[in-house]
């Protein structure tokens, strides 16, 4: 993992806990995956698995939404691929 994807994974970890005051947040850098890639010369890419009680009565969609809007400057260059799987603290408990 590069200066930049470790920055760049903090910020998501610190993101999701102040935002969406998450339970429980991991971030997996998979940009050695994407390597060599014709479109791996920009940001990284990530794994996200996030759980928050401000996801519960939300839809899956508009649970990436909330995600994507905490994270639209990093979108911007540093994340280039992004997996998310947001969860209630109630789904995480039973994955």
């Amino acid at each position: 993992m590069n200066d930049r994807s470790l920055k760049t994974k903090e910020i998501i970890e610190r993101k999701m806990k102040e935002s969406l005051e998450a339970v429980y947040v991991e971030v997996i850098d998979e940009s050695w995956k994407h390597a060599g890639h014709a479109a791996a010369t920009g940001g990284g890419y990530y794994i996200l698995r996030v759980a928050s009680k401000k996801f519960e009565g939300v839809s899956l969609v508009n649970r990436n939404r909330m995600v994507f809007d905490i994270l639209k400057e990093e979108m911007k260059e540093d994340i280039h691929g992004f997996i998310i799987k947001a969860m209630t603290p109630e789904e995480f408990k039973s994955a």
